[in-house]
């Protein structure tokens, strides 16, 4: 009886110490490049209103309403807005773009789909946000000491990825960088560092000679 318990002791103790070693072997990094598994993930949110037109395109009461919508959803930098409006009448893109540009904001020519119909006589403005993210950060899964393959811990590149989604003005330019007057803005610099390159040096013509005795 003594033999049969010890081999039943000495089972357990084996089985207990393969899944101490498996359990060990889970939380050993695995990632051998420098790339972070964990990247910025940009979402997009569509938020509408709709807005009773009329041949002249908004009335003063439905413009103001807009305003106030505009207002609480706190309008910024990197909002896009669009309109889907099944008659395409200038009058309500006038309109819109009129209290659109109180909030330095443009008026894009598509607008997302959206759900349910857009009914006769109305207009739905689509306010799109963008917002940028790294799931699964801060990632201290790894937690054994053992890393025969020499790869990154796997929190590596939690806090660089995370500050820049943060920080970014517009999340959409993590998919596509921005164009148009930035470029405009690196050949203004170029010009300033050129101008700056090509000035003679100021004691090129040698020093000029000053007097400094009084009357002379």
């Amino acid at each position: 009886m003594r033999t049969i318990h010890t081999r039943k002791a000495l089972g357990a103790a084996v089985a207990l110490s393969l899944g101490t070693l498996l359990a060990g072997c889970g939380g050993i990094a695995q990632n051998t490049q420098l790339e972070s598994v964990h990247q910025p993930v940009v979402s997009r949110t569509n938020y509408t209103l709709d807005v009773t037109t009329n041949p002249g395109g908004l009335s003063l009461p439905e413009a103001r309403r807009l305003a106030g919508w505009f207002e609480a959803m706190d309008l910024r930098y990197g909002d896009r807005i669009s309109i889907d409006d099944p008659l395409s009448s200038g009058a309500t893109r006038a309109a819109v773009e009129a209290v659109a540009g109180r909030f330095g904001l443009l008026v894009g020519d598509t607008a997302p789909v959206t759900p349910g119909m857009v009914n006769a006589g109305t207009a739905r403005i689509v306010v799109t946000r963008t917002s940028a993210q790294v799931p699964g950060c801060p990632d201290w899964s790894a937690k054994s000491d053992a890393n025969f393959k020499n790869a990154t811990s796997t929190n590596y590149g939690c806090a660089s990825n995370a500050n820049l989604a943060a920080m970014v003005a517009d999340p959409e330019h993590l998919l596509k960088g921005a164009s148009g007057p930035s470029r405009t803005v690196v050949m203004s610099g170029d010009k300033a560092i050129d101008s700056y390159r090509s000035a003679k040096p100021t004691g090129e013509n040698g020093l000029k000679s000053n007097n400094t005795q009084s009357g002379k």
